[in-house]
C-alpha cells in the first residue's frame, strides 16, 4: 500500500486549499499515479503557528510503478506545479504532498520510509484511518486506531 498525505493552507493557482486537493488528485493521475482511494477532507489549526490559515489535509492510496524516490521527486514537482515554495519549515503552503507509506518499506535517505513524523501527525492518522483502518506503522507494528488513540482529541474537525 502507497500512501500519499496532502495538505494545503493558502490559494493556489487552483483556488482555496480543498480546490487544490482535488485539482493535485487529478494531477497525479497525469504522472502514472492512480488513485485507489482518497479520505474525506480534514481541517486542522496550521502548526506551529495557529495563527496562520487552518490546513485543509487529506490521505489518497496510490498505485504506481514509480520507485519510491521517483514518487517523491514526482510529489515536488506536483507541489512546485500548484505554487509551493520551500523558503522555512513550516510556513503557510499551497500544496504539501508527503509520502507516507510505500507497501511496508523501512528505510533512511531520501525518501525516509514511513514518514519519520507520521505517528505524532493527527492530520495524517485520522484521514488515514477513512481509507486503511488496518493499516500498522511498520515501524513499530502498532495499529493505527492505537496511534490514533495517542492523539489528542481536540486536533481534529472534519470538514463538511
Amino acid at each position: 500500500m502507497i500512501l500519499v498525505a496532502l495538505g494545503a493552507n493558502v490559494p493556489s493557482p487552483a483556488g482555496q486549499p480543498a480546490d487544490t486537493l482535488l485539482a493535485a488528485l487529478c494531477e497525479l493521475a497525469q504522472h502514472g499515479i492512480t488513485i485507489e482511494s482518497q479520505s474525506s477532507f480534514f481541517k486542522n489549526p496550521a502548526w506551529p503557528d495557529p495563527n496562520d490559515p487552518p490546513f485543509i489535509n487529506a490521505v489518497a492510496r496510490v498505485r504506481t510503478d514509480l520507485s519510491p524516490e521517483s514518487l517523491l521527486a514526482t510529489l515536488h514537482k506536483i507541489e512546485a506545479q500548484f505554487g509551493r515554495i520551500r523558503h522555512r519549515p513550516n510556513a503557510p503552503r499551497t500544496l504539501d504532498l508527503d509520502l507516507i507509506d510505500y507497501d511496508g518499506r523501512i528505510q533512511s535517505g531520501s525518501p525516509d520510509l514511513p514518514h519519520p513524523r507520521l505517528r505524532e501527525r493527527a492530520f495524517v492518522l485520522v484521514p488515514l484511518a477513512d481509507i486503511a483502518p488496518d493499516w500498522r506503522d511498520p515501524v513499530t507494528g502498532q495499529s493505527l486506531s492505537e496511534l490514533i488513540a495517542a492523539l489528542p482529541p481536540s486536533q481534529i474537525e472534519r470538514v463538511a
